[in-house]
């Protein structure tokens, strides 16, 4: 069995990629204490490597203790002492106090001897590729929160498949990660339906939607929900010029629009869940506070971060969607 793999397109050199695969079979207990380890030329020939790329590793390992040759035998492992520092590359599409509950909750449930290092795309692809792109071969595991950006595929390919986690939102070209995501067009389909009696009040439901940053199956779910209800709605991309009317249901995505919202209805003179509707996505404790309480359709983002952190120690090789719930509050 070889140990050894080698990306050909990193920048990480290649006697340091065998250094880093030897290192990671030692630690995973593929390779313990008296095993032979790959021979040099096996190494050389199935990875069209030179001798001395091959022998530099080896070098390093024997000089650290790691390894040990035997004369006219090969290489066999010596020591498991190689303090091999896991890292975890946490790429973040942003950070709100959703995802900050997400990330503190995965630190809190990966341990200390785990370093994680987080950084942001904001939507941008260019910056998405770039990121990952300059990480290549310093990580031991990379979990990708891709949002919806198009033809992620391409970059996330370059990285090991066993190292690859994705986060929130995957797609069926992801499926052969591992995952913890969230179903948003179920999520917000299910969480209508059951208030349905109390949304009949209103006669339509408004929702300010960005196709760039908003997760497209939250607007699924609520077309397929309004169509076979009967309930109109509309789609802004903004509400500053939005009337507030008796009778209407906003369908708020996030904290800057929701605060935005309460205060237009309040200068309009309308009374919160009795002539104006409010639902908003994702709960927190601003909304469990403001107004008498904010109805929310929700995702558990503390879990998520938990469920995140054992599928890494445990090695799991799942897709697990999130658990989400329906919170009726004062503003339906």
């Amino acid at each position: 069995m070889s140990f050894v793999t080698i990306d050909t397109a990193s920048k990480i050199p290649k006697y340091k990629q065998i250094i880093s695969s030897i290192e990671e079979a030692i630690a995973s207990e593929e390779l313990r204490i008296g095993d032979q380890v790959p021979s040099l030329n096996s190494i050389k020939d199935q990875h069209s490597l030179s001798r001395d790329t091959v022998l530099l590793a080896f070098n390093d390992l024997r000089t650290r203790g790691i390894i040990q040759s035997v004369v006219g035998k090969g290489y066999y492992v010596a020591s498991t002492n190689i303090q091999l520092n896991e890292k975890v590359f946490l790429l973040f599409d942003e950070l709100n106090s959703f995802k900050e509950d997400l990330y503190y909750s995965f630190l809190d449930n990966l341990g200390d001897k785990i370093q994680v290092d987080i950084f942001f795309h904001h939507f941008n692809p260019d910056v998405f590729n770039q990121l990952i792109e300059s990480n290549l071969g310093q990580y031991t595991y990379y979990v990708i929160m891709p949002a919806n950006l198009q033809d992620v595929i391409m970059s996330i390919e370059r990285l090991p498949q066993e190292k690859v986690f994705i986060l929130d939102q995957t797609t069926p070209e992801l499926s052969a990660f591992p995952s913890v995501y969230q179903n948003f067009s179920r999520n917000v389909y299910e969480g209508l339906k059951i208030s349905l009696a109390l949304i009949r009040k209103y006669k339509s439901i408004t929702i300010v939607f960005s196709r760039e940053k908003q997760p497209l199956g939250i607007l699924k779910g609520l077309q397929e929900f309004c169509e076979e209800s009967g309930i109109s709605y509309s789609v802004e991309n903004t509400f500053d010029d939005e009337k507030f009317e008796v009778g209407e249901l906003y369908f708020l995505l996030d904290e800057r629009s929701l605060i935005q919202v309460i205060k237009k209805i309040k200068e309009a003179g309308l009374v919160i869940g009795m002539e104006v509707g409010v639902i908003s996505y994702n709960d927190s404790l601003l909304k469990e506070m403001v107004e008498g309480g904010i109805t929310t359709i929700s995702t558990d983002f503390s879990f998520m971060g938990k469920r995140l952190a054992e599928m890494i120690l445990n090695k799991e090789r799942l897709q697990i969607e999130n658990p989400n719930q329906l919170v009726i509050r004062n503003s339906l």
